[in-house]
């Protein structure tokens, strides 16, 4: 039957992922959950699920208290003396305001315009703020969103209505990574998606906000609203590029003090209790309320670090777990290792990937090969060198622009160089970022300015959302887990040559990360250490091998990392050497990455290999 065309919501809450470390917005480096109203006084009533097709919810003895998402689906504030009641009381019985999944062509009925769609379930889960301190009251509330594939069964329906309301044999557990993404945004990004790609739709998908980030609470929000980060970001970046990088390091240095200095006042002591051993005991407690045996997982880029730490400290606990992205979790415990460590592939990823493939796919498919003033065909080492002069020029002399819905804008090398990097995340975008640069060198800087635009854009017909955001926690939780690294003798001057170092090793892709790690010299001065952090080996026996996948051209997380990590694991994993572009598997895919780890979470069938090579379907920026 034809399928029918029923809107699916998503609440108004529901952010965008970012899957980059952002730099942080003190100063331009580069070398040459409150909610906003009381939530307590609803219209909806707690007997108002009378009359609901699909009976009340929250079920009894749910521990994740789930209830069908809508846009009043606010977690209920910490101080909140009732909050179980105060939860119950945002249940919508209108169905027809609940966020369901995309119609099936399988279960569609005409009696029942739901049948055969997955539904969004949105709940929380109350957790001790530290788990090894018993003596400790305080809570974190953690945001939960599942994608339950079967959708919900009407009440009186036959027990075999095609399964409808049960959950399935395996909770897929996802987490974006970070250090403060949001799991409940890469639910309504990606659930859908991920549980086709990995087990035939068959497994329903969980994403959480780990502790501090997005709708968790309480949430790390070292700003009272997001107009005075805005302001601080406006106020940090009026230090231009200047020829002493020990002047400007310094400016960036008083910065972050001021930064971790609001932190302190805001969160207090809360910053000891994000690391990520931490957030390891906290997916250990998911998996005890999902009732399950063992976690399975996909788990990308810092979600494998979570992962590769859980793994560690709950090895007879360890399912069917990806790590896509793979870090090398015990570089987090060097001084800036966060940092210096993830700049493998970078370069690679501007010359062979951005750059070469463009050459590849030929004018008509990438602007930056067409030729400038001659019918010769561009060359790669042409377009290097091109590149690098329109860089060059902007240290000299930033380059005006306008947009109708900006104003003035200035492109500044920082600006420009800060916009690239997390371009490399994925190349579907390679082609229009081209056009950019070649209309850019033609001197029209006009979809640059666009581009920037993105990042600061502001619609005043519409309200501020709900929670802030919750980006210093980034920063916290990198400083936290390395917060015994010794320090350096000479303080800044050890920085300094850092900060050369990296940048030279990656023009691209070292000042930004450089920026996530220079805040750590003030982690110890405001939180004398966090409450946990772990520091064993990765070679424990785990109860199930896990199967890591690391992209040849990975622009955050290196080929060296996964398989650093499969020496140190040893028969406890398998490796997928994914020779493709972007961050993670996700957006260069490859039939041969796929199957493999769709036999292993479906079915927990291992590679027979102990590393296998896998390519990407297409080639970047030439369409299917």
């Amino acid at each position: 039957m034809e399928k029918q065309s029923i809107p699916r919501h998503r609440p108004q809450w529901w952010r965008a992922i970012t899957w980059v470390v952002g730099a942080v917005g003190l100063v331009g480096l580069a070398r040459l959950h409150r909610f906003a109203g009381d939530h307590f006084g609803l219209s909806i009533t707690a007997d108002a699920w009378v009359g609901s097709p699909y009976g009340k919810f929250p079920l009894e003895n749910d521990p994740f208290h789930f209830l069908p998402c809508t846009n009043s689906s606010f977690l209920p504030p910490l101080d909140d003396p009732q909050p179980q009641q105060s939860w119950a009381a945002r249940f919508d019985p209108n169905a027809d305001h609940w966020s369901w999944g995309q119609p099936s062509s399988n279960g569609m009925r005409i009696d029942d315009p739901y049948a055969g769609r997955g539904i969004y379930l949105c709940g929380y889960l109350d957790l001790p703020l530290d788990h090894l301190n018993g003596s400790e009251t305080r809570i974190v509330r953690l945001a939960v969103t599942k994608f339950q594939v079967s959708g919900l069964a009407p009440l009186g329906a036959p027990d075999a209505s095609f399964n409808a309301g049960r959950k399935s044999a395996r909770t897929m557990i996802i987490e974006p990574g970070g250090p403060g993404d949001s799991g409940t945004s890469y639910v309504w990004a990606a659930a859908e998606q991920l549980s086709d790609r990995f087990s035939d739709g068959q497994f329903d998908v969980l994403g959480w906000d780990p502790r501090g980030v997005n709708m968790s609470l309480p949430a790390v929000s070292c700003f009272p609203h997001d107009v005075l980060r805005d302001r601080w970001s406006l106020l940090t970046r009026q230090y231009r590029e200047v020829t002493n990088p020990m002047h400007q390091l310094e400016i960036a240095d008083a910065m972050n003090d001021a930064m971790f200095y609001a932190c302190r006042q805001r969160v207090g002591d809360f910053g000891r209790f994000i690391s990520t051993a931490s957030v390891a005991r906290d997916l250990e407690a998911i998996r005890k309320a999902l009732d399950e045996d063992e976690v399975t997982a996909y788990l990308t880029s810092y979600g494998s670090g979570i992962g590769q730490t859980y793994a560690n400290m709950f090895p007879d606990k360890v399912g069917r777990m990806i790590f896509d992205g793979t870090e090398y979790v015990k570089d987090h415990r060097l001084l800036g290792g966060f940092g210096w460590t993830s700049l493998g592939n970078t370069t690679d990823a501007w010359h062979d990937g951005f750059l070469g493939e463009c050459i590849n796919a030929g004018p008509r498919w990438c602007a930056l090969a067409k030729p400038l003033n001659k019918d010769d065909p561009v060359t790669l080492a042409q377009l290097e060198a091109r590149m690098a002069k329109l860089l060059r020029s902007l240290i000299t002399r930033p380059v005006p622009a306008y947009t109708e819905h900006g104003g003035p804008s200035l492109i500044t090398y920082s600006a420009l160089v800060g916009a690239l990097y997390p371009t490399m995340y994925d190349p579907n975008g390679w082609p229009n970022a081209a056009q950019m640069l070649y209309e850019l060198e033609a001197g029209n800087a006009t979809l640059t300015a666009t581009f920037f635009d993105r990042t600061w854009g502001h619609n005043p017909t519409q309200s501020s959302p709900s929670h802030p955001s919750t980006r210093e926690l980034t920063y916290l939780v990198i400083c936290a887990d390395a917060y015994d690294a010794p320090l350096p003798e000479d303080g800044l001057r050890w920085w300094d040559q850092l900060w050369d170092n990296m940048t030279t090793q990656s023009w691209i892709a070292g000042n930004s990360r450089f920026s996530g790690v220079l805040p750590c010299r003030y982690y110890n001065k405001y939180w004398s250490s966090p409450a946990e952090v772990y520091r064993g080996d990765l070679n424990h026996t785990l109860k199930t091998p896990v199967l890591l996948i690391a992209a040849v051209y990975d622009p955050a997380t290196p080929l060296r990392n996964g398989k650093r990590l499969l020496g140190d694991m040893g028969r406890n994993a398998r490796l997928i050497v994914h020779h493709g572009y972007g961050h993670t598997s996700r957006w260069d895919r490859s039939d041969c990455t796929d199957l493999m780890a769709k036999a292993y979470i479906l079915h927990g069938i291992l590679p027979d290999e102990q590393e296998t090579d896998c390519y990407a379907n297409k080639k970047p920026y030439v369409p299917v």
